[in-house]
Formats: C-alpha cells, sequence, structure tokens
C-alpha cells in the first residue's frame, strides 16, 4: 500500500502518519510543495524513531505519478461513496488532500469515480488528516488480508519480541 499526501502542510501529521506508515509496512510519498521542511523538529517528533524507519520518497507532479499507477484512490469529504466500497489492491495509492485546501477540483473533475470519503455527521468540518489516513490504510490491509500473510505475521512477531524483551 503506498499512502500519497498532495502538498501537506502540517508537519505533526505527516511525522504521525510516516510512523503509521513505518508500522504498516507502507510506502509515503509526499508531493510537492510542502509547507514545512523534511529536516523540521516537529515533524521528526510526531514521527519519533519511526521517522528513519518509513519508506517515504517526494514527488513533484501527482498526475505523472498516476499515469504508471492501475489502482489509485483519493479521499475527501466532498465524495459520495464510502472508502469501505473502493477496490483496494496491494498496489494501490490513497491519496489524500492538503490539511488546508484539500484536493483539486481538478483532480476530482478527471477522476471522479475514483473519490471516496469517511462518513461523518454533518455541521462537523472533518477528522484530522492523520487520522482519516489511518482509518482507510487499515480498511484497505483488512481487504487485502495484509496482517494474515504468514511474511507479516512473522514480521509482527518479530517486533513484538523486541517489544517485550523476550
Amino acid at each position: 500500500m503506498k499512502i500519497v499526501l498532495f502538498q501537506p502542510q502540517i508537519p505533526q501529521n505527516t511525522g504521525n502518519i510516516a510512523r503509521t506508515s513505518a508500522v504498516t509496512g507502507s510506502s509515503l510519498i509526499l508531493i510537492r510543495p510542502l509547507g514545512f521542511s523534511t529536516h523540521s523538529r516537529h515533524l521528526k517528533r510526531a514521527g519519533l524513531d519511526y521517522w528513519e524507519e518509513a519508506d517515504v520518497k517526494e514527488a513533484d507532479d501527482l498526475p505523472s505519478l498516476l499515469e504508471k499507477e492501475a489502482s489509485f484512490f483519493f479521499f475527501s469529504s466532498k465524495a459520495s461513496r464510502v472508502y469501505t466500497t473502493a477496490p483496494y489492491r496491494d498496489d494501490s495509492l490513497l491519496i489524500f488532500g492538503s490539511e488546508t485546501t484539500g484536493l483539486p477540483p481538478y483532480f476530482f473533475n478527471q477522476w471522479p469515480d475514483r473519490f471516496y470519503k469517511i462518513p461523518m455527521v454533518e455541521d462537523v468540518r472533518c477528522l484530522n488528516l492523520a487520522s482519516s489516513v489511518a482509518v482507510v490504510l487499515y480498511e484497505a490491509l483488512r481487504q487485502t488480508r495484509y496482517f494474515e500473510r504468514p511474511i507479516n505475521v512473522k514480521r509482527m512477531l518479530a517486533k513484538a519480541d523486541v517489544v517485550s524483551g523476550t
């Protein structure tokens, strides 16, 4: 699974998402321009020591990236379909917009059938970006049975042994 953040603005959110990326074995792609330096202490503090464990890349252009990918989904509060109905695959790109401006209307016009939302009550703006990424990512991993694969079970057990000291 690949998490894509389109022009993220808040380093703490990106650090938290990098941590989620690391613990799930997912990749994180940041689409420039970023609203912070990847050397920001706020970013590193939010990601703690997970930043070094995360597979983080930067890219300049999302449409060019999408030309190479068959499975990609956008997430927006403006979408009509619910994120649990997306046909996720192991190689899916999960694309989230900036905390301040979301995703450009161009993307919705270009790929309207690839937009999904996390349902929320009305009169409340939306979930935090890091929370939204976690909700969608874990659903995609559940649907693709990621955590049931022997190699991933071994990795999780090995990590648990390190944490427990056995």
